[in-house]
């Protein structure tokens, strides 16, 4: 594509060429001659500048850097509309599988692809424009919207309800059974988790994520909201709107996580707590309770300007015990000289 034609697809201003052909997108460590890159980082700029790229994508134009470029609001983004558009992925074949089963009580939308091994039971609903992978398990009852993709190997239990335009990735299990038992004569007595699962619109669901059925009730995971790969997220959990759930995450069951919320990797939040809108949850911070608005790390998690005051403390203490150990022996000192 002509310079023109991308900066007329990204709605940008443009510096340079409009005539300069472009063939393909990379990032600023690996682009070529003829390809388009992008900043976002002023601390790559002198290597943006001595990149081999013939277009830059920037959020204002840099009157030093003799390179075309295309101004734009949001350079990752607009980065981003460009790897789908340089590389869109291959559409499946539409159509039910001779080699998949699909129970004749299932409702299958139009133009949706069934591929081979799948299993849909009594009662699925699958909505138009779906796309179910070779091996993925469809369990009685559950819904599935509109335009979602389902890749290889995805368990989805009974009762479960998936919005429209939901990705799930491989070997990802929804719908599993809570982790609930009752101590009663010596031994566990497991409790029954009848309840489902709901899944709102435009959620993305990573690899070997397991997300439980409530016990009653239903687990509910808000709209646009991104799980990363390896996160558990027990019975009877909900997690509100647009919030982004990192790698090994761990949830326990009956939290209440809000909107907009982050969770770094490894982050764990016990059973019962209410996380606010807008909070920020540091790398393998262990939450032990409630928690307002803010930034936290540690752990137990802890508000960030104390977490750096700890940190800063927690370095010096071999300097300070050897301090308190010198004034120790100062004092047994003095007190020796006075008895």
């Amino acid at each position: 594509m002509k310079l023109k034609e991308l900066a007329l697809l990204l709605h940008g201003e443009l510096k340079g060429d409009p005539d300069t052909e472009i063939l393909g997108v990379a990032g600023i460590h690996d682009v070529k001659e003829g390809e388009i890159t992008f900043l976002s980082d002023p601390k790559l700029l002198k290597e943006c500048a001595h990149s081999k790229a013939s277009c830059v994508i920037v959020k204002d134009v840099i009157p030093d850097m003799d390179k075309p470029q295309i101004a734009v609001k949001n350079p990752q983004y607009s980065f981003a509309q460009l790897l789908g558009h340089f590389f869109p992925k291959p559409l499946p074949a539409m159509g039910v599988s001779s080699l998949a089963f699909v129970s004749p009580l299932a409702m299958v939308g139009k133009e949706v692809s069934i591929q081979p091994f799948a299993y849909i039971c009594d009662n699925v609903t699958i909505g138009r424009d779906t796309v179910i992978y070779p091996g993925v398990f469809i369990g009685e009852g559950t819904v599935i919207g509109d335009g979602c993709t389902i890749y290889a190997n995805v368990t989805i239990r009974e009762k479960v309800t998936v919005g429209n335009r939901v990705m799930i990735h491989s070997g990802s299990v929804i719908g599993s059974d809570g982790f609930g038992y009752v101590w009663e004569e010596g031994r566990h007595y497991k409790i029954p988790q009848v309840g489902g699962v709901i899944i709102g619109e435009d959620v993305e669901i990573g690899a070997n994520v397991t997300i439980d059925r409530a016990t009653t009730g239903n687990t509910v995971i808000g709209r646009g909201t991104k799980i990363d790969n390896l996160v558990q997220i027990a019975h009877n959990v909900t997690i509100g709107e647009h919030s982004i759930i990192v790698a090994q995450v761990g949830i326990a069951g009956s939290s209440e996580i809000g909107n907009f919320v982050t969770l770094a990797g490894q982050a764990g939040i016990p059973d019962h707590v209410k996380i606010a809108d807008g909070c920020i949850i540091g790398a393998q911070a262990g939450v032990i309770g409630n928690l307002s608005k803010g930034i936290y790390l540690g752990s137990p998690a802890m508000p960030h300007r104390d977490w750096l005051k700890s940190t800063a403390l927690f370095a010096r203490l071999p300097e300070l015990n050897k301090r308190i150990k010198e004034l120790e022996e100062k004092v047994m000192t003095l007190e020796r000289r006075n008895s």
